[in-house]
């Protein structure tokens, strides 16, 4: 059996106590992030959309970063939106910053109608450099 072990970034923020989930887990070579939300420290959203999609950014970079990766090593992604046709163009203008250049990772979208009080959440699956 592969091994499990948690990843937990520094600033460790409020909604994996609250919600008893580890921000990521380390299982071989690969590294499974759970949703990341434009959350403030104490775990409540950011209300303007474009910001909580750039905090939801940077809880993933920290994320990654806590386990040895970066965007780079990102090979899937998955985000889910309240009102994605009212939110893509915003959404996009953040993502854009984020992945500059190819190869981009794969991407699902998927369009939800809860996201505990967000407006998105994104999770990546990502292949961590040197792990054996």
């Amino acid at each position: 059996m592969t091994h499990r072990e948690p990843v937990i970034p520094a600033g460790r923020h409020a909604l994996y106590d609250q919600h008893k989930y580890s921000a990521a887990l380390r299982s071989g070579d690969l590294l499974f992030v759970s949703g990341q939300v434009g959350s403030h420290a104490d775990g409540t959203p950011e209300p303007d959309f474009p910001r909580q999609v750039d905090m939801a950014f940077e809880n993933l970079v920290a994320v990654l970063d806590a386990a040895g990766c970066t965007l780079d090593d990102v090979v899937d992604v998955t985000t889910f939106h309240t009102d994605p046709e009212a939110q893509f163009g915003a959404l996009m203008a953040v993502k854009d910053r984020y992945f500059e250049t190819a190869p981009y990772p794969n991407w699902t979208a998927v369009g939800v109608n809860w996201l505990a009080g967000f407006d998105f959440e994104i999770k990546v699956i990502a292949r961590i450099p040197g792990a054996a």
